[in-house]
């Protein structure tokens, strides 16, 4: 099982960002010596009212940090983006992270981004398959000729190529059905969300396999998840720490409209947090925490990466969490993995 950090790096208005910046590097070197496989960021813009750094040149700087993890842009919202611009970006993070950046790309979900980038809802599945296309081709090709929806590549040129052949490992994330048949047909694996409840997420592996043996491809090696993730030494010691962070976070992302992403029957996140706690989040003490965390790796999930901050948490509670789970989680996970 690798153990990945996800660094939503979203903070109230009135923080310090200075000071939150460098909390964060903070986090990414303690995360290199705790054993941490891998650092994740998201992708987000226009987040009023959480301030929210911007990904492509975070991943950039923390790299330098932590040379030994690999780095995640996890989830470029790729509808609003153009396929050159992406290709050369996440190239460039691979020459300067020494080919350990992974590249994911998702559909996205909110008015407000569509809007400001030029495009629209109803055009974003199409945007995404063809910029996903256009990217394999950039950097497995020399020159590529494309036409598309929204633009057109002429003996265009990736430079500079990836380092990882053939191309950079393809996370795709997705909420509905069909996304995850799109993440069968276009990606490397599936990057599982962390917002459905995992009776959700059962069935919709079950969808990614029989794709997956529709097209004759393999099940991936790597399977990996995101989830909230908080340690303490009790479970209701981890609840009363945590929940207030939480709680924020989750109001935010009702009132940005995640729940029309997600699947009928498991879209609703203005829950009461006990109902949300139930089956989506892993919150509690060392042993209860291992426990669910091997949970999932019955369902094939071997890289995990873990949401521990929310707005407004203290930096001191962020480094004792991640102190936690590597000294008492990890070891109990390895020994029954």
């Amino acid at each position: 099982m690798q153990f990945g950090l996800m660094l939503r790096s979203q903070y109230p208005k009135e923080a310090d960002l200075q000071v939150c910046f460098s909390n964060i590097l903070e986090q990414v070197v303690k995360a290199e010596e705790l054993g941490f496989s891998s650092i994740t960021k998201g992708s987000h813009y226009s987040t009023y009212p959480l301030n929210s750094f911007q990904q492509i040149p975070f991943l950039a700087r923390i790299s330098a940090e932590a040379p030994s993890l690999r780095f995640n842009a996890g989830i470029v919202l790729l509808p609003l983006h153009k396929p050159l611009d992406i290709a050369e970006q996440i190239a460039t993070l691979d020459i300067m992270t020494n080919g350990k950046i992974i590249f994911g790309a998702g559909l996205g979900y909110r008015d407000v981004e569509f809007k400001a980038f030029g495009t629209l809802q109803k055009d974003r599945v199409k945007r995404l398959e063809e910029n996903l296309i256009a990217i394999k081709r950039l950097w497995t090709e020399e020159k590529v000729s494309m036409a598309a929806s929204h633009f057109i590549l002429d003996n265009a040129s990736c430079s500079p190529m990836p380092i990882q052949k053939p191309h950079p490992p393809i996370w795709i994330g997705a909420n509905s059905d069909e996304g995850i048949r799109r993440a069968a047909r276009f990606g490397d694996t599936y990057y599982i969300n962390p917002h459905n409840r995992i009776d959700t997420t059962k069935r919709q592996l079950e969808l990614y396999r029989e794709e997956l043996h529709k097209l004759e491809k393999p099940f991936p090696g790597e399977l990996p998840m995101r989830r909230e993730v908080f340690v303490a030494e009790t479970f209701d010691k981890a609840i009363s720490l945590c929940r207030p962070y939480l709680e924020t976070k989750y109001s935010s992302y009702h009132n940005w409209g995640q729940d029309k992403a997600m699947p009928k029957g498991d879209d609703d996140l203005s829950l009461d947090f006990a109902e949300l706690l139930e089956d989506r989040f892993i919150i509690g003490g060392p042993n209860e925490v291992a426990e669910k965390i091997l949970e999932l790796s019955s369902l094939g999930v071997n890289h995990l990466i873990m949401s521990i901050e929310w707005p407004g948490m203290p930096q001191s509670l962020v480094l004792d969490t991640m102190a936690l789970l590597a000294k008492e989680v990890f070891p109990l996970v390895s020994k029954n993995f």
